[in-house]
C-alpha cells in the first residue's frame, strides 16, 4: 500500500536533528567481527568477509538512511527486523543491494534485485548506479509496513503481513528454500544490520542515520 511513509521516504533529511548515526564512528555500539569489519582510509564501513554487522540494540518504527556504493558484481544487503543474528537469513527482513548492471546478473530472479525485498518483493524500479558510484537507500519501517527507496525513487512497499506461506509469495513465486519464516510472523522489532563482502565483491556504507518513529 501507499501510505503517508511511503511518500516520506525519498525526500527525507538525514542531516536534521532527529537523525542520529547507528553506529558510532569507532563502532563502540555495534556487533561485529573486530577481523571483518571495519573503515577504510576514505571513512567508509567495508567488510572483508560475508558476516553480517549488526545494531547494538533493537529498533522498531523507523527510518534508516545510508549510501552504499560496491565493486562489480556485488550482493550485499540491508537486514532489518532481525531477531536471531547466529541466524539471521531467516530471521530477518532483507533490502537488497545487488550490481543489476553487471552481466553476473542478468539472469539473476527479479525478486532478488537491487531495491527489493530479497526473495520476497520485485522492486518497481531497478535504478541502481554502476559500480564505484555512491547510491543513497532510505528504508521506512512501521510495524508490518516497509517501504524502501533507492535514488529517491520508491522501489518497493510491502505490507508484510501478506506473506503467509514460508515457501509461496504473494504473487505465487518460489520463496528461496533458505528463507524457511513466514514474514507474517516474524517480529516487527529487532537488529539492523549489513551483509558483508558476498562473493569477492567490495561493500561500502556510509552516512548511516537513524531517526525512530
Amino acid at each position: 500500500k501507499d501510505g503517508a511513509a511511503a511518500a516520506e521516504a525519498p525526500s527525507v533529511h538525514p542531516d536534521s536533528s532527529k537523525w542520529m548515526p547507528l553506529f558510532n564512528a569507532d563502532l563502540s555500539n555495534a556487533v561485529y567481527n573486530k577481523d571483518v569489519w571495519f573503515i577504510n582510509d576514505k571513512g567508509a564501513l567495508t567488510a572483508n568477509k560475508d558476516e553480517a554487522i549488526w545494531s547494538s540494540r533493537d529498533y522498531e518504527n523507523f527510518q534508516l538512511d545510508l549510501e552504499y556504493t560496491f565493486d562489480p558484481a556485488a550482493n550485499s544487503g540491508v537486514m532489518i527486523y532481525c531477531s536471531d543474528m547466529a541466524n539471521w537469513i531467516p530471521s530477518t527482513i532483507e533490502i537488497q543491494i545487488l550490481d543489476d548492471n553487471n552481466e553476473h546478473w542478468k539472469n539473476e530472479a527479479p525478486h532478488n534485485k537491487n531495491g527489493g525485498l530479497y526473495g520476497h518483493a520485485v522492486p518497481r524500479v531497478n535504478n541502481v548506479k554502476p559500480a564505484g558510484e555512491w547510491n543513497r537507500m532510505t528504508v521506512t519501517a512501521q510495524g508490518k509496513h516497509v517501504v524502501g527507496a533507492v535514488n529517491g525513487e520508491i522501489t518497493v512497499d510491502a505490507d508484510i503481513s501478506q506473506w503467509t506461506d514460508s515457501k509461496k509469495n504473494p504473487d505465487g513465486s518460489d520463496i528461496p528454500p533458505w528463507l524457511s519464516t513466514a514474514w507474517a510472523t516474524i517480529p516487527t522489532k529487532g537488529r539492523i544490520g549489513f551483509q558483508g563482502k558476498h562473493g569477492g565483491a567490495g561493500i561500502y556504507f556510509r552516512n548511516i542515520k537513524i531517526k525512530e518513529l
